[in-house]
């Protein structure tokens, strides 16, 4: 019943007697027998010396000791938790209840990495946050005009930030990026166009930048150009294409305007050129070209290979 109890429990023990032989032993893992069982302090590897020095101790002091040993095993790295009882009785001894904690230490393992990437995501999310802050505090002639400037593009990050999270941090799809980005502008379902192309797999770092580009192409849009207007002739496009003798995608967004649009030198309007030349092209370590005329407004966005995988894709 006991070693059932063991078996059951993933616990195992090891009784010796004041010489350090083995009494009894059960439901210690094959590869950990010799270990476990070790007596004196003879030569030989590191870890059966430390467990051998640590069961003395414990016999001539007569406090608890516990360890933690790392051994080879078939499947892989296996870590054994050593818990040293002193036992007194007519001859004095030890026992040493074995537990297999590979597992835990694998999670701690794990969580720990995962901890070390959300603290390096979350530097470069403030990071962005605070170059937004001082560009658009930078452009802002007053404090209302920052207001409402900065809270437009913290909640565009945060939208994409959303479906990057939403994702497990896998990054975000090109098409529902766009309509994220829409989403706080077009008050009707859906996005006022229909995006044709590749739907390309963005990685979270483009998903976030080029979340931010389409932002200041719909505000820009949206206050004087062709969603102002009312005209359906915006057009998003994606297709491969290449940079630098590499493979990359070329992210198109096109607008036709059916009025002269109006003149725009204001400082906002500075700030999305910014943006789409050089902070987001930088970013995601491509290229841009933004096109403004009163007939037409276009953006060329270059997205290098490693920022983007090519899942499925949407024929015109």
């Amino acid at each position: 019943m006991l070693d059932l109890i063991l078996l059951k429990t993933g616990t195992g023990y090891v009784l010796q007697d004041a010489e350090l032989s083995v009494l009894s032993m059960a439901n210690v893992p094959a590869v950990a027998r010799d270990l476990a069982s070790c007596s004196g302090v003879a030569d030989g590897e590191s870890e059966t010396r430390k467990l051998s020095l640590l069961k003395r101790q414990v016999l001539e002091t007569r406090k608890a000791a516990t360890t933690e040993i790392e051994i080879a095993a078939p499947t892989g790295l296996m870590t054994l938790r050593f818990d040293i009882e002193p036992i007194d009785g007519e001859e004095d001894g030890i026992v040493s209840i074995v537990s297999d904690v590979s597992d835990v230490r694998h999670r701690e393992r794990v969580l720990k990495t995962l901890l070390r990437e959300l603290s390096h995501r979350s530097k470069n999310l403030l990071a962005i946050i605070q170059g937004i802050a001082t560009q658009t505090a930078r452009q802002a002639r007053s404090l209302d005009m920052f207001l409402v400037a900065f809270r437009g593009r913290i909640q565009s990050l945060a939208s994409s930030q959303d479906l990057v999270t939403d994702s497990s941090w896998r990054g975000a799809f090109l098409f529902a990026l766009a309509e994220k980005q829409f989403a706080a502008y077009w008050s009707e379902p859906g996005m006022p166009l229909t995006p044709t192309g590749i739907d390309a797999h963005l990685s979270p770092n483009a998903a976030l930048h080029i979340g931010l580009a389409l932002h200041e192409l719909i505000v820009n849009s949206a206050s004087h150009g062709a969603i102002a207007m009312g005209a359906a002739s915006l057009t998003l496009d994606c297709f491969e294409t290449m940079i630098d003798g590499r493979n990359a995608l070329e992210l198109v967004w096109l607008e036709h305007l059916p009025l002269p649009a109006p003149a725009s030198e204001s400082s906002e309007a500075g700030f999305a050129r910014t943006v789409l030349e050089r902070v987001v092209p930088i970013a995601i370590g491509g290229k841009a070209h933004y096109l403004t005329s009163p007939e037409r407004i276009e953006y060329h966005l270059f997205i290098p290979q490693h920022e983007y995988e090519i899942i499925t894709r949407l024929e015109e």
